[in-house]
């Protein structure tokens, strides 16, 4: 019995949407039924059927106009405006896809591959300096359509910012020196690190290219004209940009705007409790100082 089933699964810890969906039926009609104390399923379905449903052999005669050679390359789309057009009507459109439904004969019956579209492959970081991602990012300046660029590093596994630098320009070979630098501040194994990245102008250049080449770094990139595939960067630039300090009018200079982010790059680091890393500072988890900190907790 459906209400017997439902109250089953709730009582092993599941809720009532989720049962009432694997049950096909409203949760509001449930609440009702234990309201009324009915002790069963009490959906009665449609008590007579459709005037306008076909008859067994009109189904038989539709499947064998759809399944002749005639129209058995095309489909119902097709079939239905060409039966008009000859003056004859044998089923709608969806009732025509409901009969091949039925009839286990709606599959692709063309020469042609259909196309299928796979899941692009993702890149699982299970300690520090596995994965990063990288992104730049305006800073107003005081002249209006001038900015400042802020290129930032994060390591995807423990949320810290690994490399932080602020340029006047975007420019591959300004990203190039960046990543160096960081590898090496870090101490990471090239050979072992995939850099993320979405598909802007320094991101490909021929300069931070053939660095990553020569380090043995393994380059990935969004997907083109996805706007979430390098959510880990655009969530840290939220981060930066929504701090109380962070100057609601333009930085002065070039100078101002990177002392602003060293600053926020110590405090992020060793300050700021990340949600997606347990509450504990990104600088914590890179350590590998959470375990002790959550066990203790």
């Amino acid at each position: 019995m459906t209400l017997a089933a439902i109250g089953e699964a709730m009582t092993a810890g599941a809720r009532l949407s989720e049962s009432c969906l694997v049950a096909n039926i409203d949760a509001r009609t449930v609440q009702r039924w234990q309201r009324q104390e009915v002790g069963e399923d009490r959906r009665q379905g449609p008590k007579t059927a459709p005037h306008n449903r076909l008859s067994t052999d009109e189904q038989a005669t539709a499947l064998a106009v759809m399944t002749s050679p005639e129209y058995r390359d095309l489909s119902p789309k097709q079939i239905a405006p060409q039966l008009a057009d000859s003056g004859r009507y044998v089923a709608s459109e969806s009732t025509m896809y409901r009969l091949l439904r039925k009839e286990e004969l709606l599959v692709h019956r063309g020469r042609q591959k259909p196309r299928t579209v796979k899941a692009p492959s993702e890149h699982v970081a299970t300690g520090p300096n596995q994965v990063w991602s990288w992104d730049i990012t305006y800073l107003r300046s005081p002249t209006r359509g001038i900015f400042f660029y802020l290129y930032l590093v994060v390591d995807v596994w423990s949320r810290k910012i690994v490399g932080a630098r602020v340029h006047e320009e975007e420019c591959s070979d300004l990203a190039s020196a960046l990543m160096v630098d960081a590898i090496s501040s870090e101490g990471a194994d090239p050979k072992q690190l995939v850099l993320h990245q979405d598909n802007g102008g320094p991101m490909k250049g021929a300069t931070l290219k053939a660095t990553l080449e020569a380090l043995g770094v393994i380059a990935s990139y969004s997907r083109p004209r996805v706007s979430d595939d390098n959510p880990f960067s655009e969530a840290l630039f939220r981060t930066l940009k929504y701090r109380p300090e962070y100057p609601t009018m333009a930085f002065s200079s070039l100078e101002h705007a990177t002392q602003w982010v060293e600053s926020f790059v110590d405090w992020y680091n060793r300050q700021h409790l990340h949600s997606a890393v347990g509450f504990v500072s990104p600088t914590q988890r890179h350590e590998g100082h959470d375990s002790a900190i959550l066990a203790q907790r």
